[in-house]
């Protein structure tokens, strides 16, 4: 069982270990993007869609969709997403995107860096650092945009991308107000386990030593072993969570084959950086508007309820969904709360 937990989205989040022995190249390879509409929701015609690519200041190339209200005019507020963790952006960040563009702003939905199609190698990997900057870069695209006002520009993180989105509005004040919906802090998950049930010196040097018996593998071998991800075939007798990302990530509602979680998982090494890292160490200073999002009946509440309670300031908030699991807030737009959503940021990107 732990052994599938571990498998199931954190890639060696609980310990490092797997069966699988899909591997990754070191080749590099250009950005290629498809022209062909592969998402998993439709196109709306209230929006003008286009690709487009921006740089990080660690020289990765980031790939993104553009959405664009076609009724609109004049200088948009604009919002950057990304999320869930291990997806990309043809699964929930660009269905949220899209949305918000049909209410009036201009968004873009990402692909992180070492995924999808964004450039990036080794591949499959995650970073807090880089991945933090891989928000910042988008705000530096977006700001440079002719028709977005700078000052009016804010990111919604989902899932893992959610305790990054956080971590983006911490050190980037350029970011007037953030959204984190269905929040997961990696760092916490990924040092702590599934409800801090590995929380000692002891559980993360085994994970520790693991990992780093794994990059000796790795370097002798000149490729990184993938955990695995998600089972084709759903085991019986798994946590409701796994059966639920299992509905996501492995069926059509929201399979993707450039997704991370639908195909393969990460690489087995890629949770290392987070075992030294606190996440959201700094997120009481964040000055700036925060609405946190979260379903009553998600595994993953106690991620938001916690860092509710670490920022500060009247202009922080947050919304539980009646009866929404993790999974809902994906792609549930009955249950998303697009319309809270909306009013925060026509109230804070004014």
């Amino acid at each position: 069982m732990k052994k599938l937990l571990a498998t199931a989205i954190l890639c060696s989040a609980l310990s490092g270990l797997t069966a699988c022995s899909t591997a990754i190249s070191n080749d590099t390879s250009e950005v290629q993007m498809t022209d062909k509409w592969d998402k998993t929701f439709k196109l709306s015609e209230k929006v003008i869609h286009s690709k487009v690519t921006f740089k990080t200041r660690f020289g990765t190339t980031i790939a993104a969709d553009m959405y664009v209200p076609k009724s609109g005019e004049g200088k948009y507020a604009a919002i950057a997403v990304s999320g869930p963790f291990g997806a990309v952006k043809e699964q929930s960040s660009g269905l949220y995107a899209q949305t918000m563009a049909e209410r009036g702003f201009l968004t873009i939905a990402f692909d992180p860096s070492f995924t999808g199609e964004s450039s990036g190698t080794p591949r499959y990997m995650a970073s807090p650092d880089i991945n933090t900057e891989d928000f910042q870069a988008a705000v530096d695209y977006l700001s440079n945009l002719q028709n977005v006002d700078k000052e009016r520009i804010g990111i919604i993180g989902i899932c893992g991308w959610g305790g990054i989105a956080l971590k983006a509005a911490a050190v980037d004040t350029r970011i007037k107000a953030t959204v984190a919906s269905t929040m997961y802090d990696m760092s916490r998950v990924i040092r702590n386990g599934y409800f801090d049930s590995e929380d000692s010196k002891e559980k993360r040097h085994e994970k520790l030593a693991a990992m780093n018996a794994q990059r000796t593998k790795d370097a002798a071998d000149g490729v990184y072993d993938r955990d695995g991800g998600l089972p084709d075939v759903l085991p019986e007798n798994v946590p409701q969570f796994v059966a639920d990302y299992y509905s996501y990530y492995k069926q059509p509602r929201g399979y993707h084959e450039r997704s991370v979680n639908s195909n393969g998982g990460w690489a087995k090494v890629s949770a290392l950086s987070f075992m030294n890292t606190h996440l959201l160490s700094t997120i009481g200073e964040i000055d700036s508007p925060v609405m946190l999002v979260h379903g009553e009946k998600a595994h993953s509440r106690y991620f938001s309820e916690t860092a509710f309670k670490q920022l500060k300031g009247d202009n922080k908030s947050l919304v539980i969904v009646p009866g929404a699991n993790h999974v809902d807030l994906y792609d549930r737009t009955d249950l998303i709360p697009f319309n809270q959503i909306e009013e925060f940021f026509k109230v804070n990107l004014k």
